[in-house]
């Protein structure tokens, strides 16, 4: 198998990996109705003045709502592996004048997120069509500012049904030198809440021990 250069020399993931079928997870009407954004950003405690990257930000649903609470001293990120994706999101950022959003094309391997800038980088519904999980989480980690935190939301099933059983990825993140902080399962996210934080220096690509795929069997916290 061909890999991207920024994910050689790091391990390859034990475990099927979704493929993106559309940029949109579901109506936004329905997440409203549901108060998707709201739990998770109060979970995450977003307030006037966080700065945000929202990692898989598709058509913007988690952009528009976290630019709103951020406020006008807060700076929201919207990246995602989909020009076209990010191009239509573009086109609504200025259409709904959010000054403080701002876009980025990222690579599969590699969100290429400028270093020491987030409070919180958001992966919603996404993590699970992460085909390179530890190179990703490895360039990814410099990004986190000062007490900065990862949130991840994803549903609890297999990793080729769109989901992402929590073991498994609680040890995908701890490979690369993350620590869980809070986990919780939300009916108005379909799934589960999971916050991590850097812990201790960022491993060696070559030091990384992957997981086994039978980590998502073992147990749930």
């Amino acid at each position: 198998m061909s890999r991207a250069e920024g994910a050689r020399g790091f391990p390859l993931a034990d475990r099927a990996v979704s493929k993106v079928i559309s940029t949109e997870f579901s109506s936004e009407d329905q997440r409203d109705n549901l108060g998707e954004a709201k739990v998770v950003m109060d979970l995450a405690a977003i307030n006037e003045g966080t700065t945000v990257a929202d990692i898989g930000a598709g058509e913007g649903y988690y952009t528009v709502r976290l630019a709103e609470r951020v406020g006008s001293k807060g700076r929201v990120l919207a990246q995602d592996i989909d020009g076209e994706a990010m191009q239509r999101l573009g086109q609504r950022i200025v259409r709904e004048r959010l000054d403080n959003v701002s876009i980025k094309v990222g690579a599969p391997e590699n969100p290429r997120l400028p270093d020491n800038s987030f409070d919180r980088i958001f992966m919603v519904h996404m993590y699970h069509e992460v085909a390179e999980p530890y190179a990703f989480l490895w360039h990814m980690r410099p990004a986190l500012g000062p007490h900065g935190q990862v949130i991840v939301v994803d549903a609890d099933r297999a990793t080729d049904q769109h989901g992402m059983p929590p073991a498994l990825l609680f040890c995908e993140f701890n490979a690369v030198g993350f620590r869980l902080v809070e986990f919780v399962r939300k009916p108005e996210l379909k799934g589960y809440y999971a916050q991590f934080e850097a812990n201790g220096p960022r491993p060696n690509a070559k030091d990384i021990k992957p997981c086994s795929a039978a980590k998502g069997k073992t147990g749930t916290r």
